[in-house]
């Protein structure tokens, strides 16, 4: 593997520096004779902390469209993917250097007939203990639980589980060695799942002041989907049968930005995930690094949130220091002032090997 060379501004650090990329990882001694292949500003690999490579809006799909999916997200400069659920094997994707490497969550966990049809494993609540244990096996390090859906008997969103059941299945996954996320839309279930003792909120967008700061005492985590959300009236649109409902969803995507405001105010860690798969679109990192900064953040906290802070939350190399793994992208402009630049990488190195 030759060694190679790039030179700019090597964020969050505003000075201009060097690197050199020997083996796959980042030197900071001058290696005589490595190729210069980029110049401009630097950042860690980014992170899609939310992100369904290997499922569509039917359920899994086959390697080929696995192998695009995730080709998407890399050519936008995710190097690093949590899956947060799908019920496809990509374990095949670990063997390949040219793409992304991801943090696997196991299968979805909902409450039968609950959640998206060919998603999730389905369960009934005396199920969910033995169920996460088994996905905690089956994942990287994290377990996903479906926090709240559709109820049709109610016809609006709600609970899927009670609060001693959740209780248990968390402990049993941290018990596993697994942190445990959760999906969650509206209001009503997010007491119990927060005193279960949830490692990070998914979407969140019932969340209240007081429930924010509580988060962020405890750091617990939010991945806020600010894209998904926007896609909220039109499944409203569609729900004529539970007008409750319809109404409810479009009551949650006003406050989205609210929401996300106040947890940044608050010191929630708030982390960038698209959403992809399903019925979102791959390669859209940069446009929820721009809804987060839209939202209030600040710019550099919105890319933090899809880099470097990304990273060191999921347990990788984080700030490109000498002998962490050569994951980054380099940009012509600086991507923590206007987030739009990050819709154009120069070049992008994973593994120590320019890949587009």
């Amino acid at each position: 593997m030759p060694s190679l060379h790039v030179t700019g501004v090597v964020l969050p650090d505003p000075e201009p520096r060097d690197l050199w990329i020997v083996d796959g990882r980042i030197s900071h001694t001058p290696v005589a004779g490595a190729t210069t292949v980029a110049k401009g500003w630097v950042v860690p690999g980014l992170v899609d902390a939310h992100c369904h490579i290997g499922v569509d809006a039917g359920g899994a799909v086959d390697e080929a469209t696995q192998e695009q999916q995730a080709l998407t997200d890399r050519d936008a400069g995710v190097l690093l993917a949590r899956d947060c659920g799908v019920p496809s094997d990509t374990r095949w994707i670990d063997q390949r250097v040219d793409l992304p490497r991801i943090v696997r969550a196991g299968r979805h966990i909902a409450v039968s007939k609950r959640y998206v049809r060919n998603y999730a494993v389905e369960v009934q609540p005396d199920e969910l203990v033995a169920t996460v244990v088994d996905q905690a096996g089956r994942g990287d390090g994290w377990v996903k639980i479906v926090g709240d859906w559709i109820d049709r008997d109610s016809g609006d969103l709600a609970p899927c589980w009670p609060a001693d059941v959740l209780r248990d299945a968390v402990a049993a996954a941290h018990a596993h060695g697994a942190r445990v996320t959760t999906h969650v839309f509206g209001e009503d279930a997010l007491p119990d799942l927060l005193a279960a003792g949830m490692d990070c909120i998914e979407h969140g967008t019932g969340l209240s002041g007081e429930q924010l700061t509580w988060m962020a005492e405890h750091q617990v985590a939010l991945v806020p989907t600010v894209i998904n959300i926007e896609t909220f009236p039109s499944i409203a649109a569609q729900a004529t049968r539970f007008p409750a409902y319809a109404d409810h969803m479009r009551a949650l995507h006003r406050r989205v930005n609210d929401v996300v405001a106040t947890a940044y105010e608050a010191g929630v860690p708030i982390y960038a995930g698209t959403d992809a798969g399903g019925s979102l679109a791959h390669g859209r990192i940069a446009d929820e690094v721009a809804a987060l900064a839209g939202a209030g953040l600040a710019a550099l906290d919105a890319l933090a949130s899809a880099s470097w802070r990304a990273r060191e939350w999921l347990g990788f190399s984080h700030r490109l220091e000498d002998g962490d793994d050569a994951d980054l992208v380099v940009y012509d402009e600086d991507p923590s002032l206007d987030p739009k630049v990050l819709d154009h990488p120069a070049r992008i190195i994973l593994r120590g090997e320019v890949v587009a």
